[in-house]
């Protein structure tokens, strides 16, 4: 039975619907827009929509949305013959085809055709799901007409943030796919935007198949130079007078954005540094010559005999300068004042208190003192100005530098210890020592970094969120780097007292019980593939002469095999090139040592 209060109630109810409706037309009318309810079947999308990727999984909750309340916004649409073409709404209208909807409300305008698109694209690109390199292309027709800026206001985004964007747009195809389907970082997919297409495609090609963030990385690495480091002048605009200065060259990655960070300067021309490099070197050599200054390359006599060593010494050399290696000279630097800051950075993962760093502080004050001294009264001590440089960066700095003399008896007498004799001042029998002993730290320098290599490969895959079950060797590998290192405070701290919570108010039973509560095994296992990418020994430590290296290598075969058995090749063919030329030597050496006993 209706009562009359809820006849009044619902009577209430339509007039203000019916106040509602009036006042929403009356808008619509205020502001030049009349809504049609047009059929779904006459409207059809626009074949140009720079928008080409939709969420199904969203497409099918807005349907569900459609089918209990409509749709509340309605689409825009432009006439065309007996068609109606989307302007702005294509997600609406492809929700309300799968709500078996037979209208849907429309605002048909006039538009010309660039004004279309280029509303297309604003509004796409105002949206918050747009697919990165659709939304690259889009803004890049749009730099056709407006300058970044301009782009950055109207779209509400920052410079940097468009200009990122229309590097982006320059990837080539095959990289594209890898950036839509979530392998392929945005920042990744930048770096390698900066290189030319055919550049681009040599690197598709390389890495091959399967996408590998780390050996693109490689590549952009062996293909980009940081210009901070640069053993020249990057404002020096007479350098290389048709290039002008790296500071407004278009290939410094900060003229094209803040690609690799708040004004990074990055060269992406290889060709054009190595050129400013060279002639860098030469201007060095000059300035020797000139000013008749000890010219010393940051080389050991251990390493004279490599072929990239070589080369700088004949140089040298062929410009009329006399070698001095390190092995030949004493050198005094100008020593640097340490500060506070310093220190703290130095020993930022020790727990020491305000007290200790400034214990630590006045040490290092007190040896730079005796340094400084040192420097001053380099002069009075017989030293004099020189330049050493490192003779693949031909980066440099000035130093006081004395000539260690030898007697002739010990170039002669073969009294001085054999590791501290040249090549020409040993006999065949202990050239073939120190060859094989030099071959021995090469092998043991190879093995540090081909093992630092791998590390580092798989530290940039997923390896530690994999859902395998955790393999014997995982667990092996995972028990002696806990037999070998003991996690100290600062670990503790940092990286498990998100497990625990805060332990400050409570008892130890408390924190276990805590903790049993958060754990899973997934959080188990994860756990240890991080310790086992963090415990790794670099430096003198790798996969053939330590402990846990050599466990953890034999662990991740089982998941980047492949991955390693290239990193392996390369090493091995370098190797078997340089055993062969050390095959040759040491026969020759051979022969002279039997010519020497008939």
């Amino acid at each position: 039975m209706t009562t009359k209060a809820s006849t009044t109630r619902k009577s209430g109810k339509k007039i203000t619907t019916a106040k509602k409706e009036v006042k929403e037309k009356l808008t619509q009318k205020a502001i030049g827009l009349q809504i049609e309810n047009l059929s779904t079947a006459k409207v059809i999308p626009d074949p140009m929509q720079p928008r080409k990727t939709f969420n199904e999984a969203h497409l099918q909750q807005l349907s569900e949305s459609v089918k209990k309340h409509g749709v509340l916004q309605p689409i825009t649409v432009r006439k065309s013959g007996n068609e109606f073409i989307i302007v702005m709404g294509e997600r609406r209208y492809r929700a309300s085809k799968m709500a078996d909807k037979k209208t849907i409300p429309c605002i048909v305008r006039e538009y010309k055709n660039n004004d279309v698109l280029e509303i297309q694209i604003i509004e796409n690109l105002q949206r918050q799901d747009v697919e990165p390199t659709e939304e690259a292309e889009a803004i890049a027709y749009l730099s056709e007409k407006y300058a970044p800026t301009e782009i950055a206001k109207r779209l509400g985004r920052t410079d940097n943030f468009i200009r990122q964007r229309l590097k982006l747009a320059g990837l080539i195809e095959g990289f594209k796919h890898f950036v839509r389907n979530g392998e392929m970082t945005i920042s990744l997919g930048v770096g390698v935007a900066l290189f030319e297409p055919e550049e681009q495609q040599m690197m598709l090609e390389t890495m091959g198949e399967d996408f590998s963030a780390h050996q693109v990385n490689r590549m952009i690495k062996d293909q980009t130079y940081d210009l901070e480091k640069a053993s020249f002048d990057v404002n020096d605009k007479k350098l290389v007078p048709k290039v002008g200065s790296c500071i407004e060259c278009p290939f410094n990655a900060a003229n094209q954005g803040n690609l690799f960070g708040d004004g990074k300067m990055v060269c992406t021309k290889s060709a054009c540094y190595e050129t400013k490099k060279s002639k860098s070197f030469l201007n060095l050599i000059e300035k020797s010559k000139q000013e008749n200054i000890l010219l010393i390359p940051e080389i050991r006599q251990y390493w004279a005999d490599e072929e990239n060593n070589q080369l700088i010494i004949s140089q040298l050399e062929k410009n009329g300068l006399k070698v001095y290696l390190l092995d030949d000279v004493e050198i005094i630097e100008n020593p640097i004042k340490p500060t506070i800051e310093d220190i703290k950075k130095e020993y930022q993962h020790y727990d020491y208190s305000e007290d200790e760093f400034k214990a630590e502080l006045d040490e290092a004050l007190q040896q730079y003192e005796e340094e400084l001294e040192k420097y001053n009264s380099a002069k009075e001590n017989e030293f004099v100005k020189g330049i050493v440089f490192h003779p693949e960066t031909y980066r440099h700095k000035e130093v006081f530098i004395k000539i260690v003399e030898q007697s002739k008896n010990e170039s002669t007498s073969y009294s001085a210890p054999l590791e501290n004799r040249k090549m020409a001042d040993c006999s065949p029998e202990e050239q073939i020592i120190k060859i094989n002993e030099r071959e021995i730290r090469k092998k043991q320098i190879e093995n540090n970094k081909q093992f630092e290599e791998v590390v580092e490969m798989i530290r940039d895959t997923k390896y530690i969120d994999t859902k395998k079950t955790l393999s014997v060797d995982e667990m092996v590998a995972f028990s002696l780097t806990l037999y070998e290192n003991n996690v100290d405070y600062v670990g503790r701290q940092r990286f498990f007292s998100n497990l625990l919570g805060n332990t400050s108010k409570m008892t130890d039973e408390e924190i276990v019980e805590s903790f049993k509560k958060k754990f899973k095994k997934e959080i188990f296992h994860k756990l240890i593939r991080y310790i086992l990418t963090k415990q790794v020994h670099f430096g003198e430590s790798n996969h053939v002469n330590n402990l846990t290296n050599i466990s953890f290598y034999n662990a991740m075969q089982g998941y980047y095999k492949s991955k390693i058995d290239g990193i392996e090749k390369e090493y091995a063919e370098k190797r078997n090139k340089r055993e062969e030329r050390l095959k040759e030597r040491i026969t020759v050496l051979e022969k002279q040592i039997q010519g020497l006993k008939e």
